[in-house]
């Protein structure tokens, strides 16, 4: 695996976890929009990842044990929205979005967890810096030697 190869590993992790931030600060956006175009409450999303490479092809593995490769990258294949938690029901018969009991159907996004997710996605962009800086660092080190 040669350097540049290291490079835009960590290169395709920088850009999935930067898209990864951008999706969580949608989320908390939009934590209080009762209504979107479709007319109900914002849903949560979430990005699905995968390696860069097609894993689901047999050939794929056995050349890549071959040739005693790592890893291709990352690549954000979708956005998910989460149907599994459920919207907060709140009760405020003032609110224009009110269902007659008198409940509003807030967004499923929890604050505290986006924060979580957002801090996840920032350490592993910085990882991802560092390794990037190291590996540039060692190809400059490298090309002092032949002076």
């Amino acid at each position: 695996m040669g350097i540049f190869r290291s490079m835009e590993i960590s290169a395709s992790g920088m850009s999935a976890q930067r898209f990864r931030m951008d999706v969580i600060s949608q989320n908390i956006a939009n934590e209080d929009n009762t209504r979107t175009a479709d007319g109900t409450p914002y849903r949560r999303r979430m990005v699905i990842f995968q390696e860069r490479s097609s894993p689901y092809q047999f050939s794929n593995y056995l050349q890549a044990a071959q040739q005693r490769t790592v890893g291709t990258g990352v690549r954000a294949i979708r956005v998910e929205e989460d149907h599994k938690t459920d919207f907060k029901m709140i009760y405020d018969p003032s609110h224009p979005d009110a269902n007659e009991e008198g409940y509003v159907s807030y967004p499923n996004v929890d604050r505290e967890q986006e924060l979580v997710d957002f801090l996840s996605a920032l350490r592993s962009y910085e990882a991802n810096v560092t390794a990037f800086n190291n590996f540039k660092n060692m190809a400059m080190k490298a090309l002092e030697i032949g002076r």
